[in-house]
């Protein structure tokens, strides 16, 4: 790596998950290969995934970080979930296999390292929602009411009847037919057999309606103050710790946020770099902080997608791909919230809301999340992406 790098970040999502169909599709009841794994956390593949990922971080900053674990040097943060907790567990096994005294059994080439997280509900920067914002709803509202809303619903409504149909599943809207296709996908990465209704063509169509649930969340109208609400909230607290690094404020080489897929398209979405496709598991964007030989600090950013691939280089619109830090500041600044509790306030009229609920998590279909990490020099970690 070039010497000059002085902080990596870098945010990933989870492995494969297992998933539980909460209705029976076609006529079958759910079924899932037994075991004792709960269906909510990180299978092998998943853990497999977050570790080979961790391998990659670890050729990629061989370098930078030390080649063996130092408290100073890593924080990691994780929503409190159990399949975001485990993929930042699994990735750090890759990332820091113990060295030497680190090793604490010879059959066992793993430490403990801390993740640190807050419960879901005080959770402020990696979950999504982030919380109560009535005009993040309103702002919903208005998107359904667009002509590009109006004519995918015209155009999708009698697949999305089939669909409820096969399923069994009620009031099937374009915003939550992607619990569809996170059950099957899920299902087929297991090796599950489809029911003969999700063939080829209808996962492609499923796949690409929940690419449009997240542009529904993110963008299509007023995109700018939607990311100030979401995904702007995450890209403060990445330019703080950007910005403290480049004042020659002590931070860890690594931070490290394991949290969802919602959480990493909003901070796409909010920096504009979004390819308007499904990420796969374990996918990672990284910010990469450098100094120059002038003193001066640029920021780069990429997108490891494919895991025989090197990263993608992301570029900021306006900047090239190797952006000064002013300037990479200076442009992202329209989609940073000055004060998010005042911004959330409605516009107008309260009649106006109905919380877009539909992205959140199901309990009765579920197969998706999304995990960070970061990095930089430091001496203490009070206060550190909280």
């Amino acid at each position: 790596m070039t010497p000059g790098i002085r902080l990596t970040h870098s945010y990933f999502q989870p492995g494969t998950w297992k998933a539980i169909v909460a209705k029976p599709c076609g006529n079958r009841e759910p079924s899932l290969p037994s075991g004792p794994l709960n269906p909510w956390i990180c299978p092998q593949e998943g853990m497999l995934q977050h570790w080979e990922l961790g391998q990659a971080l670890r050729q990629r900053y061989h370098d930078f970080l030390n080649t063996s674990y130092h408290r100073q040097e890593v924080y990691v943060r994780s929503t409190d979930f159990d399949r975001t907790l485990m993929s930042a567990e699994a990735n750090l096994a890759g990332l820091f296999p113990p060295d030497g005294m680190q090793r604490f059994n010879p059959n066992i080439s793993w430490q403990p390292i801390p993740i640190h997280t807050v419960p879901i509900a005080e959770d402020r920067l990696l979950k999504f929602p982030l919380g109560p914002c009535p005009r993040f709803e309103q702002l919903q509202n208005e998107t359904r009411r667009t002509p590009e809303y109006q004519n995918e619903s015209i155009q999708n409504a009698q697949f999305l009847d089939m669909v409820a149909n096969e399923t069994g599943l009620t009031d099937l809207t374009l915003e939550t037919v992607w619990n569809v296709y996170d059950t099957l996908f899920c299902e087929q990465t297991h090796g599950l057999v489809l029911p003969p209704w999700a063939s080829p063509q209808t996962m492609q169509r499923l796949s690409r309606l929940k690419d449009f649930s997240f542009r529904f969340l993110f963008g299509i109208y007023e995109q700018a103050e939607k990311a100030r609400l979401q995904g702007g909230v995450l890209l403060a607290q990445i330019r703080k710790n950007l910005t403290l690094v480049a004042t020659t404020s002590p931070l860890p080489k690594l931070l490290v946020y394991s949290a969802h897929d919602t959480t990493l398209v909003a901070l796409q979405m909010a920096l504009d770099v979004y390819n308007g496709k499904q990420a796969p598991y374990a996918s990672c964007h990284i910010f990469e902080l450098y100094q120059e030989d002038t003193g001066n600090f640029s920021v780069e950013m990429y997108f490891r997608n494919e895991t025989t691939k090197a990263p993608w280089p992301l570029i900021l619109p306006g900047c090239p791909h190797r952006c000064p830090l002013q300037d990479f500041l200076r442009l992202t600044e329209p989609v940073v919230p000055k004060d998010w509790q005042q911004e959330c306030r409605l516009a107008s009229s309260p009649a106006d809301t109905g919380f877009a609920s539909s992205m959140l998590p199901s309990k009765g279909l579920k197969c998706r999340q999304v995990v960070t990490f970061h990095s930089g020099p430091r001496k203490k970690t009070e206060g550190v992406a909280a």
